[in-house]
């Protein structure tokens, strides 16, 4: 089997142990149930921990921390994004006009960020430019760029590419949310701001 060489893919993993796949599926489906019940903010290490039925030093070494849980959390729809960007059909897809994949995109990005906007804030702030370190940061990036060579041959791609991902911020879109704007009226806005980048 030949290495997953996408933008931002994660090396292969040593197969796990099964009790230690065993613990890390219940720790993940207790973080789970209780971030979906109580809010991500109000759950401590020490409650997932006795949710999951695990001691507390055996979730620390697994993850890390609360956002090394969240990032883990948030690994799988991260990848299911990926996946439809590389295979699905378009307009995300391929076989469509580079421009088009790159509003769908934006469009498939923010109901991960609707979903997950307290995971993701968590994740992408745990520490100064945690964000930009992520791995599915720079696919994202990647792809944009990619897209934007073929779409807007007169941008600096790569630059146009991070600056377009700024609005998606998990940080600022908190800030938005907790101010005057609705998600819809982000998600209508942001969708008018790309359109007049590509040009579509």
């Amino acid at each position: 089997m030949q290495p997953d060489r996408r933008p931002g893919a994660r090396p292969e993993a040593t197969p796990e142990r099964s009790d230690a796949a065993r613990n890390r599926l219940r720790i993940l489906i207790a973080a789970q149930t209780l971030f979906d019940r109580d809010g991500v903010e109000s759950v401590s290490m020490d409650r997932i921990a006795a949710e999951a039925g695990v001691g507390k030093g055996t979730l620390f070494r697994r993850f890390g921390s609360k956002a090394g849980l969240a990032a883990a959390l948030l690994d799988a729809q991260d990848s299911r994004l990926q996946d439809r960007i590389l295979f699905g059909p378009p307009p995300l897809g391929p076989d469509a006009p580079a421009a088009e994949r790159v509003l769908a995109f934006f469009d498939a990005y923010l109901d991960l960020l609707d979903d997950n906007l307290e995971l993701l804030r968590l994740s992408e702030t745990a520490a100064p430019g945690a964000r930009y370190r992520i791995g599915s940061y720079g696919f994202w990036r990647v792809h944009l760029a990619l897209m934007l060579r073929d779409a807007c041959p007169d941008l600096d791609a790569d630059a146009t590419a991070h600056l377009l991902l700024a609005p998606l911020d998990s940080d600022l879109q908190h800030a938005l949310r907790q101010g005057e704007f609705s998600s819809e009226r982000i998600r209508t806005t942001l969708l008018t701001l790309v359109e007049r980048v590509v040009g579509t």
